[in-house]
């Protein structure tokens, strides 16, 4: 007897060579006709909220010149938008670099004093922090005691405490000062600059009062 070749049923090996299917394990959301449902839920601007007939759905994003974009798939029926999907992946994209480009920038800098620290030595510390503060930085301050300076920790968090006076204007103390070993610290952290006041709106010329009919006379009087 002959070797009759199995039947194919479309399994996993034909879907590898399906680029369309390819395409959608790549993609993070289903849109247009990839979306396979028989109806769904159409929310968003300038769109009648409601369910729709799929095939009616694909109409009206083909005739807006736009993508119908399946937001919550596990929705019954699944909810959809009609966006510009290249348009929504390249600004997510956008304000995802920018977030990591926040986070990478964001640092902790850390400035040493002793309990004998002079005025010429503070000072000088004092300015690279505004500096480092007003990059968006934290900055962590602590006192380093040896051998018996441990005994003057008051010293330690007066240098700190006057270290948060002077960096009032552009940070914050995140808390007081505290031991940790021989160490007294301190961390700042970047006063958030206040958004600019909005300019007010112009104000809207009032309507004109309508023409109300004068009251009627009665007939005779003069």
């Amino acid at each position: 007897m002959q070797n009759r070749p199995k039947p194919s049923f479309g399994g996993g090996n034909n879907r590898g060579r399906n680029p369309n299917f390819r395409r959608e394990q790549q993609q993070e959301h289903r849109t247009n006709r990839m979306i396979r449902v028989p109806e769904v839920r159409l929310v968003g601007e300038n769109i009648e909220v409601g369910v729709y007939k799929t095939e009616e759905a694909l109409r009206m994003a083909e005739d807006m010149g736009l993508d119908l974009v399946e937001i919550s798939p596990n929705a019954v029926p699944p909810v959809c938008r009609i966006i510009d999907y290249n348009k929504f992946l390249y600004e997510k994209k956008k304000k995802e670099k920018e977030m990591k480009a926040k986070a990478h920038k964001s640092e902790v800098k850390e400035i040493r004093f002793t309990p004998n620290t002079d005025d010429h030595d503070f000072d000088f510390k004092a300015k690279h922090a505004e500096s480092f503060l007003k990059d968006g930085n934290k900055v962590k301050t602590y006192v380093q005691f040896k051998g018996r300076a441990i005994m003057f920790k008051e010293r330690g968090e007066l240098i700190l405490l006057k270290f948060a006076e002077r960096l009032a204007e552009v940070g914050s103390l995140e808390s007081m000062p505290t031991m940790e070993g021989k160490r007294m610290i301190a961390i700042f952290a970047p006063k958030v600059s206040k958004k600019k006041e909005k300019e007010p709106k112009e104000p809207k010329e009032p309507k004109e009062p309508k023409a109300s009919t004068p009251p009627a006379t009665e007939k005779g009087s003069e």
